[in-house]
């Protein structure tokens, strides 16, 4: 059996440069690292919320409609880790989605109460801050020619 147990200097290896290099590529556009987690709980409470709050029994269809935004949004959080260079371009659909949920209750909602329309408008404004957030960083890392 090889005997493994010693460690060499990583500065010897034969592909040191391109290995640095290929790590810059892949680190360049994660400057937004921090806010991945923060957007995944944002839609794991996005989507709990009609629960959390409980409004689940008065408001069917809001109910249905933040549990698929609170999906969504987790999946693009993921997606944002998983993919970075492919996926910060959707940051402005993060913000989009913000926007629909600060105005969802009176639209997908049947005279919703101050609780509901609090919540919603606390999910809405933190999507869209951190959408904002993802999409300057995404265009600001965005090499130009």
């Amino acid at each position: 059996m090889a005997d493994v147990s010693h460690r060499g200097d990583m500065s010897t290896h034969p592909d040191v440069s391109e290995m640095r290099a290929r790590y810059a590529r892949m680190l360049g556009g994660r400057d937004v690292a921090l806010v991945d987690g923060p957007v995944f709980l944002l839609g794991l409470y996005c989507a709990a919320s009609p629960w959390i709050v409980h409004y689940s029994l008065s408001q069917p269809a809001l109910m249905t409609h933040n549990l698929i935004m609170g999906i969504a949004i987790g999946l693009l959080a993921l997606g944002f880790t998983r993919a970075p260079e492919r996926m910060y371009g959707l940051s402005w659909a993060m913000c989009a989605m913000g926007i629909w949920m600060i105005i969802a209750p009176w639209i997908v909602g049947s005279s919703p109460d101050a609780g509901v329309i609090v919540n919603n408008i606390v999910i809405g404004a933190l999507a869209l801050a951190l959408g904002l957030v993802c999409a300057v960083t995404a265009v600001k890392s965005t090499p130009r020619p």
